[in-house]
């Protein structure tokens, strides 16, 4: 497959800019995988899609406040921080994107807060925006996490193209989100309230937890026509053993097992076996699924719409059927569904 392949027109006003009021009131688009057949509902009926003893699995993660604005020693000149990756917890020893980064140089400090309540040092250059920033902090790591918590702001895609509101910390994070370490949010899981999860229990349906923390690199975009040659940056992700062991027990009994989103499908992937079975695991993925690749674990999956040439996007036409998915995006389109983080979903069925 090759980029160009992915590539749909997409009204700008279509890009959803707000949640919906509620999480649940979502448009959602029906997907049969095996007729092509289109339907057109709301979120609130993927209860009738789902019975006693099917598995829903979904990622845990949680989005922290990323985005920090700072100012540089001497000049005073304006910096964004972008927390990417904690390197060294003992040492506060981060991976960041810095913007603007021509303006940094080894050996700055940068300071953020109105009273400098946190101070960094530059003290490496990563890639030509990215950079090693320790931050000169002597409490705890609980204590750091605090003031990440009271000074970063929630780190919304800039494609939304707004400022960050009060509602954006609560809705940028699913409801069932504990594992903090995300700096973007499992958009899938969104539209999930707690009156849906608990009709769906009352039903018999089971819910297992899978933890990968999803990272910018999927907003990353491609620079190659040949999808071969892309390189996913790595995410950390986690299996633990009474997730594995529900999944396994729901795919030998033969009922649904469905996927809440593509970061949840990618850590299952990675934690497959040959023989189909989900593995325990504990460390990092930089798998890159697109067409045409073979699912081991799930038969049905709940997307966002995602942007034209993602790898999110790729991943889902993996498992729709590339075809099906592209006309699936005309029609949503035509029909004016909404796109991207805080747009309507899709559950791609057999």
């Amino acid at each position: 497959m090759k980029l160009s392949q992915f590539k749909f027109d997409l009204p700008v006003d279509l890009i959803a800019t707000h949640p919906p009021r509620y999480r649940d009131e979502s448009r959602l688009m029906i997907l049969h995988r095996k007729s092509g057949k289109i339907e057109h509902k709301s979120f609130k009926d993927i209860l009738n899609f789902f019975d006693d003893q099917d598995t829903l699995v979904l990622n845990n993660t949680k989005v922290f406040p990323a985005r920090l604005y700072g100012i540089k020693e001497k000049t005073g000149a304006k910096i964004e921080v972008f927390l990417l990756r904690e390197l060294n917890r003992e040492t506060h020893l981060w991976d960041v994107l810095v913007n603007p980064a021509r303006k940094i140089r080894i050996g700055n400090k940068l300071y953020f807060g109105e009273d400098n309540d946190l101070v960094a040092e530059v003290i490496d250059n990563t890639t030509s925006r990215g950079r090693t920033l320790r931050f000169l902090h002597d409490g705890t790591n609980e204590e750091f996490r605090k003031l990440v918590q009271k000074l970063g702001e929630t780190p919304l895609p800039r494609i939304i193209n707004r400022p960050v509101e009060p509602e954006d910390k609560e809705r940028y994070q699913t409801i069932f989100a504990k594992h903090e370490g995300a700096v973007a949010a499992p958009t899938a899981g969104l539209h999930f309230s707690r009156e849906i999860i608990k009709r769906m229990e009352i039903k018999g349906v089971n819910f297992g937890e899978v933890t990968l923390h999803a990272g910018l690199g999927n907003f990353r975009k491609i620079d190659v026509e040949d999808l071969s040659k892309h390189k996913m940056d790595s995410e950390e992700m986690h299996i633990e053993k009474p997730t594995a062991d529900l999944i396994n027990a729901t795919k030998d009994k033969g009922k649904n097992i469905c996927v809440i989103g593509t970061t949840t499908m990618k850590a299952l992937e990675s934690g497959v076996s040959i023989t189909g079975y989900v593995k325990p695991y504990n460390g990092w993925t930089n798998k890159f699924i697109f067409p045409p690749y073979e699912f081991g674990v799930a038969n049905s999956m709940v997307s966002n719409f995602h942007m034209p040439q993602s790898t999110m996007m790729m991943l889902v036409s993996a498992f729709a059927g590339y075809e099906l998915l592209m006309e699936a995006y005309r029609v949503a389109v035509k029909e004016k569904y909404r796109f991207f983080t805080y747009g309507d979903a899709m559950l791609i069925v057999d």
